[in-house]
């Protein structure tokens, strides 16, 4: 950690690391529509999804990591990782449903949806990427965790959440 991160009080480290979020998302955002422009949105989307099945178990892995979450921690591990993801800064976010073989998440707001909202556009249709993404993180964190998505856009959902995922421990490797 930088000298400078160390120097800032509580206050300012959350301002950056909020910022330091926002930076990320928008860099995602634009080298997405740089490929959308070029070749289309089925290139874009495919490029999309190659880049969050990488990245999702890198950032399952550096946040059990940080937490001290030894893989295979079941639904328990995964509800505390998918609190410490770094879209959760910017994201309104929610356990729905929870016991030890079972999870509902959703995404309450999500940033880049609601700026669609604000100007007009359609949902981003995310589906096809979520699963991947989804799926890689939680099968990350424990590879007996399969995830299903109840709904993501484009599907219809309603104006009370964008996604929602539901996680399940397999029964068969419990023990």
């Amino acid at each position: 950690m930088t000298d400078r991160l160390r120097d800032m009080d509580r206050d300012e480290l959350a301002a950056w690391l909020h910022d330091a979020a926002k930076l990320w998302l928008a860099h995602d955002g634009l080298w997405f529509q740089s490929i959308e422009k070029k070749n289309g949105m089925d290139e874009a989307m495919e490029h999309d999804t190659n880049a969050w099945a990488r990245f999702s178990p890198i950032e399952a892995k550096r946040i059990m990591r940080r937490l001290g979450i030894e893989p295979g921690g079941g639904i328990p591990a995964l509800a505390r990782c998918l609190g410490h993801r770094l879209y959760a800064i910017l994201n309104e976010q929610e356990i729905v449903e929870q016991d030890d073989t079972h999870l509902v998440f959703q995404m309450t707001d999500c940033r880049v949806q609601s700026a669609r909202k604000r100007h007009g556009l359609d949902d981003f249709p995310c589906r096809s990427v979520g699963i991947v993404e989804y799926e890689t993180f939680a099968r990350t964190i424990d590879p007996r965790i399969e995830t299903r998505c109840v709904a993501c856009p484009p599907d219809d959902h309603p104006d009370d959440w964008y996604c929602r995922w539901e996680f399940t421990l397999r029964e068969e490797d419990r023990s």
